[in-house]
């Protein structure tokens, strides 16, 4: 197989759009997609299949994806033997991760990163869903719970803290919330629950609370921002709190979360010296700065 037509089927099974794919590529859709009619030729079938929504893999496409992604990674890891690895990290690094992280604590870590590699571009997903790394939506993807099937590579970053908060002259303009049992007759503010992907997120059943109708969101810096507003009460995340000055916590010893953020791979990744620089120094920052933040 030609590995520059490997290289577009890969970018466009990634993008599910020759447009898309175009702009990566730096080429024209329209020779996109003679290339991928040309694979299926010499394939003797269909990888992808037109739909109102983009390009879709088909069964034999996908077969190809696993196979493309690991020349891609042999491509790689040649590529860095034969340059040599350099403590400098280049090229493009993608991010998959919730909204929480991916607005409060990831945006300060990768500052630092892209500071010391002025080569590297690092890209954040925030998605409110899992992300499928064996279709290379992103490169890694930091999430609350583990994933339990796939070939993937699985590490506990660091724990975090969630509490519920108000606005200091919400909490001023309530006397009642002095009392525990009060905070249910307050608008509450949450995620929507039918839209919450991960059982880790559903915060509010985890401390006995519900959120109020016409006050949700699927985002959870929509939520806090909300809670800003002087909207209701909410949960906040330890690690967020510094950014929102106006906010207190509540009952912080009766009414408290603790969660995990782990950081997920494609198994094959383990052979990108790097890929393995970068999550090494990404789950350092992610737990210097969760431990600063929930300090201050």
């Amino acid at each position: 197989m030609n590995w520059d037509d490997i290289r577009v089927f890969l970018q466009v099974g990634r993008s599910n759009s020759l447009t898309a794919a175009s702009k990566q590529l730096k080429m024209d859709p329209s020779t996109l997609g003679r290339r991928i009619a040309r694979l299926e030729t010499r394939m003797g079938t269909r990888l992808f299949v037109k739909t109102p929504q983009g390009y879709d893999l088909t069964e034999s496409g996908l077969r190809l994806m696993e196979h493309a992604g690991e020349m891609e990674l042999s491509s790689l890891s040649a590529q860095e033997i034969v340059q040599g690895q350099t403590d400098q990290l280049s090229g493009t690094v993608r991010i998959g991760a919730p909204d929480g992280s991916a607005n409060f604590l990831l945006p300060e870590v990768c500052a630092e990163i892209s500071a010391e590699n002025p080569d590297l571009e690092i890209q954040i997903l925030a998605v409110p869903r899992v992300l499928n790394l064996s279709k290379r939506e992103a490169d890694m993807a930091i999430t609350v719970s583990p994933p339990s099937a796939g070939r993937l590579l699985v590490q506990k970053v660091t724990d975090y803290h969630l509490h519920l908060a108000a606005t200091r002259d919400y909490i001023r303009a309530h006397p009642d919330l002095k009392h525990i049992e009060q905070v249910k007759d307050h608008p509450i503010i949450g995620y929507i629950p039918d839209l919450i992907f991960d059982k880790e997120l559903d915060y509010l059943s985890d401390i006995g609370l519900h959120p109020t109708v016409g006050l949700a969101s699927n985002s959870v810096s929509v939520q806090i921002n909300m809670i800003n507003q002087g909207a209701g009460l909410g949960v906040v995340h330890d690690f967020a709190m510094p950014n929102f000055p106006n906010l207190e916590f509540l009952f912080k010893d009766k009414l408290a979360l603790k969660r995990s953020f782990y950081l997920v791979r494609h198994e094959g990744d383990r052979r990108v010296g790097r890929l393995n620089r970068f999550a090494d120094r990404l789950a350092l920052g992610m737990r210097d700065v969760v431990k600063r933040k929930e300090a201050t």
